[in-house]
């Protein structure tokens, strides 16, 4: 592990050659993308799957004066006409961050000289995602967009419990964290491979070419066969994706979804909301008795019109049978308060809902965030209050007014006009604290998020009112 970070600090050092040309993290490690493939290529058998001419050693090589030029024509030939589909993925729409020559070559430099003999297939994997790790824990980079941390993922997991067979998708894969982690799951469940007609499958989307890049190297990197689609699932792009057993996400946060794209029809509840509509795609799009767990900020949880009518449909649809309010702090790049829904699609399009389990793990928690980040152990009790049934169906125990796991009829959320977002504890901290400037930063965002909110909300109704030319 200490070879590992090591080596993850040395790829890391090299962005301050590119800070000067104004070069983000998050473009950065799309950059590396394109060079560490070459490099992890030239280190074992996957080479063949470059053409002579174009692998790294040629380019290490080279000693012409152009060298961005020759980099250049590199990347395009790649996602152009290499003979393997995986690598013209991950060249497809190739630009540079580069500008000088020389900066090219310092990097390269640099990468060629790290020793990477030693280290497997799966170690370079966990080296790349400590490279994501890395760019999500600078709030300039923009890069909580796809990043989950890892302990959420592991855990959401563990709860779905994916099997050999189920078709798991992500549609918003981002940089793939779920997908991995739902196939190294099922790999540690069995000794044996499963049968052909068995085997795990994987699917995701992803709206940003950068991140798709992202993906596919990070899926290569752990051998995950997956069939990565680079498109917009609240578009008609969502038709090539198929139904799945197991829906794991964490859409992308943000405001007001704007596109001339065309948008799906078969949302009962158009909506500008992104989150609202990401919803509606991974409920409606699930097999009969498919389970899914999304991440979604508070505002999903209690927003009027648009908002409570999907709420209500998800309800009548949909098994809702657990939510857990996460801890303020987990998505410090976005500085939003997030939760987690876990639900099953039901057979009948109504009545699924009979009631659901909260569990507040955000009530009297510090403020998570860099300087102390979400870990496994913070999870441990509300997996234990999950049980072991994926759908929820283990044996559960309300724990009453001072306890952190509750259950709510359907009676009970009806009366609260179908809003989710339900807190019982009282914040033992107190009114006078000084809070710390992240989760100041938290706290007043998501007063900005709220608003939004409410905007995006009346934006919606006005839109519905406003007849058809």
């Amino acid at each position: 592990m200490a070879v590992q970070e090591n080596i993850v600090q040395r790829i890391w050092s090299l962005c301050h050659i590119l800070r000067g040309d104004g070069v983000s993290y998050h473009q950065y490690i799309s950059e590396l993308t394109y060079l560490l493939f070459l490099r992890i290529a030239a280190t074992n058998d996957s080479e063949r799957l470059i053409p002579v001419g174009y692998r790294w050693k040629d380019l290490v090589e080279y000693d012409g004066d152009d060298l961005l030029t020759h980099y250049r024509d590199v990347l395009t030939f790649l996602g152009g006409h290499a003979p393997d589909e995986r690598v013209r993925k991950i060249y497809a729409f190739p630009t540079t961050v580069f500008s000088h020559s020389e900066n090219v070559r310092a990097v390269i430099d640099g990468i060629d000289k790290l020793d990477l003999s030693a280290i497997s297939t799966d170690a370079m994997g966990d080296i790349y995602e400590g490279l994501i790790a890395r760019n999500s824990q600078d709030s300039r980079s923009g890069a909580g967009q796809y990043f989950t941390p890892r302990a959420l993922i592991d855990s959401i997991v563990r709860l779905v419990s994916p099997s050999h067979g189920e078709l798991i998708q992500d549609p918003a894969v981002g940089s793939g964290g779920f997908l991995i982690a739902a196939q190294e799951y099922v790999t540690r469940q069995g000794s044996k491979p499963p049968a052909v007609d068995k085997a795990i499958r994987f699917e995701g989307m992803e709206i940003e070419k950068g991140t798709f890049r992202i993906c596919l190297m990070n899926a290569f990197l752990h051998g995950l066969n997956i069939k990565m689609v680079l498109g917009d699932a609240l578009t008609t792009d969502a038709a090539a994706l198929s139904p799945p057993d197991v829906i794991l996400a964490n859409p992308p946060f943000g405001g007001r979804s704007g596109t001339a794209r065309k948008q799906r029809t078969d949302f009962r509840f158009p909506t500008a909301n992104k989150q609202l509509a990401f919803l509606q795609h991974i409920y409606l799009g699930l097999k009969a008795g498919g389970r899914a767990a999304v991440v979604l900020p508070d505002n999903v949880l209690f927003e009027e019109g648009v908002g409570r009518k999907v709420r209500e449909d998800i309800l009548d649809r949909c098994n809702l049978h657990t939510i857990v309010r996460l801890p303020v702090g987990i998505f410090y790049a976005q500085s939003v308060m997030t939760n987690v829904l876990f639900f099953s699609k039901g057979d009948t399009e109504t009545g699924n809902t009979k009631g659901t389990w909260i569990y507040d793990l955000r009530s009297n928690m510090p403020a998570l965030g860099r300087k102390q980040p979400l870990r496994a152990d913070h999870l441990a009790d509300f997996e234990r209050c999950f049980g072991g049934d994926p759908l929820g169906a283990s044996p559960r125990e309300d724990l009453g007014e001072d306890g952190r796991f509750r259950y709510f009829s359907r009676a009970d959320i009806e009366a609260r006009n179908n809003n989710l977002d339900i807190s019982w504890l009282r914040d033992a901290s107190s009114p006078t604290v000084v809070h710390e400037p992240e989760e100041l930063i938290v706290i007043i965002n998501q007063l900005l998020v709220d608003a939004m909110g409410q905007l995006e909300s009346l934006a919606d109704d006005l839109d519905a009112k406003v007849p058809a030319q």
